[in-house]
């Protein structure tokens, strides 16, 4: 990974892949003697991260840091060292999919709603019949929140995920929470690659459906979720607050 090159963005560090570096990238975690972490941040995020030393943290320590979010994209081109492409955590996951059917590899959801992370896998192994061993659990179990850590319930659920011994768990808490959880807990779970995934067990559960191709091409996303979820408009205010600060910062 070292030879990946980093660009900082309001301190969070970011790497300057395209698509095909961070699946080159990703696929070689699996052959690698030391547990590896995949982090998607997008605009919002790196605004979590630079107010939160213990996430920014966690993100400098990451082995793959992928420009999730068009908003990086711009402000890579303000501070002038542009970042190749977006790279979105729910490309980046398919791709490792199909790495993980032609390879034989299988995989763990945690998260989602109780009977989501099921459906995901389910049409993932569908799609993808050479991932033979599969597993899920829903987030909604005491452990992952804020002084419930090493409950009964949440060791239940690292023995069920060690049992199937995956090459890869994808965490579905949403950020920073999953992120935190892969810090606390990774040498307990035997796995080799962590990756904090987000929303995207909905989009593989059926759940949520993914922006238009149209909307993707053009980083526009964010706005397709709030024209269908206009409630969450609070946390679309960040991204030009995001824009002035890289500016302000430049």
């Amino acid at each position: 990974m070292n030879t990946l090159e980093r660009i900082n963005i309001l301190g969070v560090p970011v790497h300057k892949v395209d698509m095909n570096e961070a699946l080159n990238a990703s696929s070689n975690f699996f052959d690698r003697d030391k547990k590896s972490v995949i982090v998607t941040p997008n605009s919002e995020i790196v605004m979590m991260a630079k107010d939160d030393e213990k996430f920014l943290n966690i993100i400098k320590e990451a082995d793959l840091v992928i420009p999730d979010g068009i908003g990086l994209v711009i402000a890579s081109k303000i501070i002038k060292n542009p970042l190749t492409e977006r790279v979105t955590g729910i490309d980046l996951m398919e791709n490792i999919l199909n790495y993980c059917n032609e390879n034989n590899k299988s995989i763990f959801i945690l998260g989602g709603k109780p009977g989501v992370a099921d459906k995901a896998v389910e049409n993932i192994v569908k799609k993808y019949p050479n991932i033979k061993n599969s597993g899920a659990h829903h987030g909604y179990f005491k452990g992952h929140h804020i002084g419930h850590e090493g409950h009964d319930e949440e060791k239940e659920v690292i023995r069920k995920i060690n049992e199937i011994k995956p090459d890869i768990l994808f965490v579905a808490f949403g950020a920073p929470k999953q992120e935190l959880w892969i810090q606390r807990y990774k040498d307990e779970v035997d796995t080799s690659v962590f990756m904090g995934v987000g929303g995207s067990v909905d989009v593989y559960a059926g759940e949520v459906k993914r922006a238009p191709e149209v909307y993707q091409k053009f980083g526009l996303e964010w706005f397709y979720r709030l024209v269908k979820e206009p409630w969450r408009y609070k946390r679309m205010m960040l991204l030009p607050k995001f824009i002035v600060q890289v500016i302000v910062k430049k």
